[in-house]
């Protein structure tokens, strides 16, 4: 298994940040994207354009934002509005120029815009957009996910990370009999009313502790633990025997920043759940293709009962699945009677992002490169805080990663919570200023890409370092 930690946050899991010669050659295919202009040769940064057209979407969208943590309100300062992506970097609208390691959230993967990814879509698009019936590229890309992911011997597609989660709590219950389930504080399940229960993610950063609007009957059969605290989940069990139907975990944590499990925390979870007779689901809308091809159960080697996905298999495009052992699945309409449906699922535009996403993905080294860069980019970040005086740590598993200003060690939200957000606001703001993007909530993981070059990791740790000794 590749990955590791650096600082205190993290399962010190062992791993060879080498490169082969195969992985060498094989990353200088992909498409690279030079910083137009050095650290210090950075034109005035200006936001002018980004402000006027935020302020008109506020009168068009609630807080002028699609999707809540865009607004920035938990880092403050002024959202940037982008106009295009390529690589590892995009663009506002003011010209400004960044590093990214959000990559739209995890999708990108491969690279923003990649460009056999862009000449397979306009081919299909030749075809048509949506066709609300069967093609013949939704077995080809579940025939992909299949035979990647462990757990899954059959898949649904739908359009959404949340639209898999609320329909594989469904399956669940429809195949246990039972209604109850356990979730874990701090991971976000999507914003269907039964996961907004100390949910992470958005949520946090806008400081509720759940929504408004969620009727109290929507949430009554959720029941929650702390991440990593088995001794919680045992006492569940034993307050609510043969009443439970399934876990549902991000087996790491990605919602409250990056937060991996223990050492064995996983194997129990799967023991605990079949002594039971209670599923368990591994949400890997993040870590699915990310961590490892298979997902984080391919690389922890733990075999989940249901698996919801998103993101990578959409290749930037809107998608979601859910899928898991054969018995189960057969319960999901038009083969049983548990009923969920969609009319773009399985669209042709989004298949074919997946498709060839998988593809590259698929490829020898692409892992260990991953692995490489974001050690590099970790460890740089973590050590030129400490040097600076500051409190801070972090980890990374391959292309997933995150810190926080805090010793840490960071095991949990609750343990999350005790960084210092103003300082990450500070932080990140005077990052951006520097032409590199973090997510811009101190509890959302970050993302590497295998467009991301050791120059971009180079750039990143120069400004962090110049902006440590600023804050």
């Amino acid at each position: 298994m590749a990955g590791s930690f650096a600082g205190s946050v993290g399962i010190g899991l062992p791993c060879s940040t080498k490169l082969s010669h195969t992985t060498t050659s094989r990353s200088s295919r992909f498409h690279r994207v030079k910083m137009a202009v050095t650290l210090d040769e950075k034109k005035n940064f200006t936001l002018k354009k980004s402000e006027e057209a935020f302020n008109a979407a506020k009168e068009l969208m609630p807080g002028g934002v699609n999707s809540p943590v865009r607004a920035f309100k938990s880092v403050g300062g002024q959202p940037i509005i982008i106009d295009s992506v390529k690589g590892s970097h995009m663009w506002d609208i003011d010209g400004n120029e960044y590093v990214d390691y959000v990559g739209s959230w995890g999708p990108a993967i491969i690279g923003h815009a990649d460009d056999e990814v862009l000449a397979a879509l306009a081919e299909t698009m030749k075809k048509g957009t949506s066709f609300g019936a069967p093609c013949l590229l939704e077995n080809v890309l579940a025939e992909m996910v299949i035979s990647a992911v462990p757990s899954i011997e059959m898949v649904r597609f739908v359009n959404s990370g949340t639209e898999a989660c609320m329909g594989v709590l469904r399956l669940a219950r429809a195949f246990t009999g039972k209604e109850k389930l356990i979730k874990f504080e701090g991971c976000y399940h999507g914003h269907a009313d039964p996961f907004l229960v100390k949910a992470g993610s958005g949520v946090a950063t806008l400081g509720l502790p759940d929504s408004p609007g969620v009727p109290k009957a929507a949430t009554s059969e959720t029941l929650t633990a702390p991440f990593n605290d088995l001794s919680a989940v045992e006492s569940i069990f034993n307050a609510n025997k043969g009443e439970i139907a399934a876990i549902i975990l991000e087996p790491v944590v990605g919602n409250s920043g990056f937060i991996p499990p223990k050492p064995d925390f996983l194997n129990a979870i799967r023991k605990l759940t079949k002594e039971n007779d209670a599923l368990l689901i591994f949400d890997e809308v993040m870590t699915g293709f990310r961590l490892s091809y298979g997902g984080a159960q391919e690389y922890f080697g733990i075999t989940p009962d249901l698996t919801t996905l998103g993101k990578i298999i959409g290749g930037g495009l809107p998608v979601g699945a859910y899928g898991g052992r054969r018995e189960i699945m057969e319960m999901v309409a038009p083969a049983g009677p548990m009923y969920q449906a969609g009319t773009l699922s399985g669209n042709p535009l989004a298949m074919t992002a997946g498709i060839h996403t998988l593809k590259r993905l698929k490829e020898p080294g692409t892992y260990e490169y991953l692995d490489k860069i974001t050690s590099e980019l970790v460890e740089g970040l973590v050590a030129a805080g400490k040097k600076a005086g500051h409190a801070i740590s972090g980890g990374y598993i391959n292309g997933m990663f995150g810190f926080f200003f805090t010793d840490g060690p960071v095991h949990n939200f609750e343990d999350a919570k005790k960084s210092d957000t103003a300082k990450f606001g500070r932080f990140y703001r005077a990052m951006l200023e520097q032409g590199v993007y973090f997510a811009p909530s101190q509890f959302e993981a970050g993302f590497t890409s295998l467009a991301h070059t050791s120059e971009d990791i180079q750039h990143t740790i120069a400004a962090a370092e110049k902006v440590f000794k600023q804050i």
